[in-house]
């Protein structure tokens, strides 16, 4: 009967870290393929779902996909032949294995939306034997439509399972001091880097619907929250916050990025940085949406100087504070 027991792997701890998602290609079929899963979220697109799944595939699907690539062959790294959130998500994971991964501690990561698959990734650390799951969401600023879909993603494959993995998830760390210096150090390192000063610092944030904010989501708060003790660190800057990549017609959290840029170089903010907090990697939101439109429309409407501050991606001050957080929980 000993001989007839399957091999078990066991006695393991897997750490996956979680982000957004991205595009297999560029290709058509590929932005479709992601925009369908994405777009089909109930926590991202809170309206009757009968009602929006007509929407969604009659309409926007159809026309969505060709904006939608455009702007990731904008930022699409040709050489390694994958977005940059994939690309630093990568690299990030690397990283952290290489400074706590152990015989017993696997570090991997997966997209809550395209692939890898949560659930791809959760059966992977499953069967090389992790009985713990440890998982950190790289959003800083908790919300429904991003944390805690992920969450939702991690426990429908749970449910699935018959021998579960226990599950730890990391949450928001809007103001963890790690983070916080690992922003302000990006700051002060490309302001050490141009030859002229900024009138202003433009923190902008992804936007939510603001209905969103209305039902009780702590999002708005905690953007705040992490503006204001970046602006602790500069008193001699001024420092604002925005929200960005309004979808629909509807209200989102204001102010808006786009019409800020515009109208800045009019109150004589025509020297400015940008900075995207939230994000945590460099992505088509970051690259594309702000370095190249949001810089073009800066620059039509009157400004001067117009710099991005890279996100933390892979940065050595970034993977110290992933350490932290998983250290923390172990």
């Amino acid at each position: 009967m000993k001989s007839e027991h399957p091999k078990i792997n066991f006695g393991k701890t897997g750490i996956l870290l979680i982000n957004l998602g991205t595009p297999d290609s560029t290709s058509w079929w590929d932005i479709r393929k992601y925009l369908k899963e994405f777009l089909s979220d109930r926590r991202v697109i809170e309206v009757n779902p009968f009602l929006w799944q007509i929407i969604l595939n009659l309409f926007i699907l159809n026309l969505r996909p060709s904006k939608t690539a455009k702007a990731y062959k904008e930022i699409w790294m040709v050489e390694e032949d994958m977005s940059p959130l994939r690309y630093y998500t990568i690299m990030q994971t690397k990283k952290l294995l290489d400074k706590i991964g152990t015989k017993n501690l696997v570090v991997d990561y997966a997209m809550r939306y395209g692939n890898p698959s949560i659930r791809s990734k959760i059966h992977k650390l499953k069967n090389a034997g992790c009985e713990r799951l440890i998982v950190l969401p790289l959003y800083p600023q908790y919300a429904a439509a991003t944390t805690a879909t992920v969450c939702d993603e991690v426990y429908r494959v749970l449910m699935g399972m018959r021998w579960q993995p226990s599950l730890q998830i990391i949450p928001h760390y809007e103001s963890n001091p790690l983070y916080i210096k690992a922003l302000v150090n990006s700051i002060k390192l490309k302001i050490s880097k141009i030859d002229w000063k900024p009138d202003l610092i433009l923190a902008s944030y992804h936007g939510i619907p603001k209905k969103y904010f209305d039902k009780g989501d702590p999002y708005h708060c905690y953007c705040h929250k992490t503006s204001r003790l970046i602006t602790e660190q500069f008193k001699d800057i001024e420092i604002i916050t925005t929200f960005q990549s309004r979808f629909g017609p509807e209200d989102w959290l204001k102010p808006y990025t786009d019409k800020t840029l515009e109208s800045l170089p009019g109150e004589g903010k025509k020297n400015i940085l940008v900075i995207c907090p939230g994000f945590s990697s460099d992505c088509v939101e970051t690259l594309e949406e702000i370095s190249i439109q949001g810089k073009e429309s800066f620059l039509k409407s009157g400004g001067i100087n117009f710099d991005m501050i890279p996100c933390l991606n892979d940065s050595d001050d970034h993977i110290n504070l992933f350490e932290q957080l998983a250290k923390k929980a172990l």
